[in-house]
């Protein structure tokens, strides 16, 4: 009886780190995916001297091999997009998307909704 008790309160302390970790952990990768999207929409935007019009135009262009899942969501198409009608340089021939953001309005561990990221 002793044992299970001690077990039980174990598991009680050790399931909350679990969540918080697991939290962090998507947190991050979500971070890295949208530093890698972006990198590619920049460089999409200088090499071919105009803005990708969807997200599948850097797999087809080669710059992924697939579209990253958003780890909030564990979905690669609830991606939000932004689309700016203006060229970021005088070189641009086209407007095109110039942005990304998760498709989660969740509040984010440092309290901010992760569609604001």
């Amino acid at each position: 009886m002793i044992v299970l008790t001690i077990i039980a309160i174990l598991v009680t302390i050790a399931i909350p780190m679990y969540t918080s970790v697991m939290l962090r952990t998507k947190e991050s990768v979500l971070k890295a995916n949208l530093r890698d999207l972006r990198e590619a929409i920049d460089a999409f935007t200088a090499d071919k001297k105009k803005a990708p019009q969807a997200l599948n135009d850097l797999v087809d262009a080669g710059y992924f091999r697939a579209i990253p899942s958003d780890p909030i969501t564990q979905s690669s198409t609830t991606w939000e997009v932004k689309i700016d009608t203006s060229v970021t340089s005088p070189d641009q021939t086209e407007a095109g998307i110039t942005d990304v953001h998760s498709g989660s309005a969740q509040q984010s561990s440092e309290g901010t909704p992760y569609n604001t990221w």
